[in-house]
């Protein structure tokens, strides 16, 4: 029986022909191997992922090997980016076992979902010390039925160790001295010779752009206490830019370099990874980077319907043969296959885009503007239930059945405020805030529902407090939407939320900064007064035109209508706010205390 078929991530579908008999994630698999009595095969990956289409050759397409999965596991297979709280309890659960996490994932447990052992990728054949996928099958099998005992006390004291190590919040968020101390720690771990950074003092270990944490460097609350963080980050954006891991035709950047030189690039390029370039570059004042990155958003990864897919994949068929990098390698590609998109719309990171693109939309070109409109149109279309809440995806229009997490609310909120900023529009920002009230319950915060199913029915939550990688954690992200409101004088208990998930990840981050920038970012947002500029009246005038260049944690252009939708909306920032005489004029203002208003787009600095 075909169950992968119709799934809605293209991962599952490529799939669907293995001689495996695959389920898709969900309690049915569970169900089954505890009336057939034999542990449970969980493979994670995504699409693009280079090692999992090498194991899914050498293995899941193999007869014998599907043969012996078939016999005595069920073999559940899972899209990492549809499921992002399973594959963050796995990987949780897979650390006690290998150091090396990474994807395809490959986990073992027990029907009640008890993990007793995981890896990574496994050979067809054994690569000491690295034993062979078949190898690691007959020793689990050989575990489940000779020393059941020994699996049942591994899976339990598993569970109980990563439910202990879960960590307190702290009892108030980050100091500005703490956080500047942070920076410092990021700033000292500058490769000097090639910039950006490395996991360690060899710099032998590959690249990643880590735009979170170039965000967080670029914080203008840190110019005094770390003054070369805004530096760092901006010689880490031009080394990628100038390096091999720019793709200069199509534009927008790939997943990560092997080399410490940002050469020999991993050729997939993914969404997350362009949308917080935008971002970054903006930020730094390179306008030219940002619409490279921009263009491949829209030019590359916008799909019909006007939602943007989650990543193009890193290989191509080339003369018959299945080739990594080989189209991003010719002169000319025009009479190439370009590689396949994973085409399915993953809610948050629509959001990372449409904040990027309407921001670049006002600085840049003007088609970014209307691409983030469209996104956000197309996603409120396709990946809202008929209840109102959030699915995590959809593909070709239809909604996948996977929950919505933290980070699509939050990630989706956030574009929307961005959206509603740039285009005037108070829909965007109410929407945004009803997606927030969404997950804003007595017992805390979380998305409608209280996360994934089956996760929940088993104990096997994540506890440890998520990294921001290639973009934002969902408390990360969910914390910069609540944030936002606050500044759009949305509520005091929108900065209590913000606040309350900073508490959470503090002491973690701290200790981490690299693997945590966007907590710290907002924490810094915390602790620093905001700067929100408003200009009512004509959006293209002078004026208009000076805002738009100030660096502010709000910046509004907006017509005296809208200005006076958005105060009746609740958004207190825009209370009173007038164009004076009928000229465009701007009110700057800090905390929410506003400095007389002008005219004169040079007092704008």
């Amino acid at each position: 029986m075909n169950r992968l078929a119709n799934a809605s991530s293209p991962y599952l579908r490529a799939h669907a022909n293995n001689p495996v008999a695959w389920f898709p994630w969900g309690a049915e698999a569970f169900a089954l191997a505890a009336e057939r009595d034999v542990p449970v095969m969980i493979s994670i990956g995504y699409s693009t992922c280079h090692w999992c289409h090498v194991m899914a050759r050498e293995s899941f397409q193999d007869a014998e090997t599907a043969g012996i999965l078939n016999e005595g596991f069920v073999s559940i297979k899972v899209d990492r980016e549809e499921h992002p709280d399973v594959d963050a309890a796995y990987l949780d659960a897979a650390s006690a076992f290998t150091p090396h996490l990474g994807w395809p994932l490959t986990v073992f447990a027990s029907p009640e979902g008890h993990v007793f052992y995981a890896g990574t990728y496994f050979p067809p054949s054994p690569r000491p010390p690295q034993p062979s996928f078949r190898q690691v099958l007959s020793a689990v099998r050989e575990a489940w039925t000779e020393r059941r005992s020994e699996v049942d006390a591994t899976g339990s004291s598993l569970r109980d160790a990563l439910a202990a190590a879960a960590t307190a919040p702290a009892d108030a968020p980050p100091s500005l001295d703490q956080l500047a101390a942070a920076a410092r720690t990021v700033v000292a771990r500058e490769d000097r010779e090639y910039f950006g950074f490395a996991a360690g003092p060899a710099f032998e270990t590959p690249k990643f752009p880590n735009t979170p944490v170039l965000r967080f460097l670029q914080h203008p609350a840190l110019t005094a206490d770390a003054p070369d963080a805004a530096d760092v980050a901006s010689r880490a954006l031009s080394a990628m830019a100038r390096s091999d891991l720019h793709d200069t035709v199509e534009g927008g950047f790939f997943r990560y370099a092997t080399r410490r030189d940002w050469s020999v690039p991993h050729y997939e390029r993914m969404l997350t990874d362009n949308a917080g370039l935008v971002e970054v570059a903006l930020a730094a004042g390179d306008d030219a980077t940002a619409t490279d990155a921009a263009r491949f958003l829209v030019d590359v990864l916008q799909l019909p319907s006007g939602g943007i897919a989650a990543a193009q994949d890193s290989e191509s068929i080339i003369d018959g043969v299945r080739n990594e990098g080989g189209y991003y390698r010719v002169a000319d590609r025009s009479a190439l296959q370009p590689p396949a998109l994973d085409a399915k719309v993953v809610t948050g990171w629509n959001g990372h885009a449409i904040a990027a693109l309407a921001a670049a939309g006002t600085r840049t070109d003007p088609r970014f503007l209307e691409a983030a409109r469209w996104a956000a149109d197309a996603v409120l279309e396709s990946n809202v239930a008929d209840d109102g809440t959030l699915r995590r995806a959809s593909l070709d229009e239809v909604r996948s059945a996977a929950p919505a997490t933290l980070e699509d609310y939050g990630g989706l909120a956030r574009g929307l405020l961005a959206l509603a900023r740039a285009t005037g529009e108070v829909a965007y920002a109410s929407r945004a805030r009803a997606l927030v009230d969404l997950c804003l319950g007595d017992d805390g915060i979380h998305p409608l529902g209280g996360g994934d199913p089956v996760l929940v029915s088993q104990g096997m939550h994540s506890h440890a407090v998520p990294t921001d990688g290639a973009s934002p954690s969902g408390p990360s992200v969910f914390a910069a939407a609540a944030l936002d409101l606050w500044r759009l004088g949305a509520g005091e208990r929108y900065r209590s939320a913000a606040e309350s998930l900073v508490r959470a990840a503090a002491d973690v981050a701290l200790s981490s900064p690299l693997a945590h920038g966007a907590i710290l970012e907002v924490a810094l947002g915390l602790v620093s007064a905001p700067r929100q500029v408003v200009v009512v009246g004509e959006t293209d005038a002078e004026i208009a035109d000076a805002a738009r260049r100030v660096a502010a944690d709000v910046v509004a252009v907006v017509s005296p209508a809208q200005a006076a939708a958005f105060a009746e909306a609740g958004f207190e920032l825009f209370e009173g706010k007038v164009a004076m005489d009928g000229e465009a004029t701007a009110y700057d203002c800090r905390a929410f205390t506003c400095a007389l208003p002008t005219t004169d787009a040079a007092r704008l600095g």
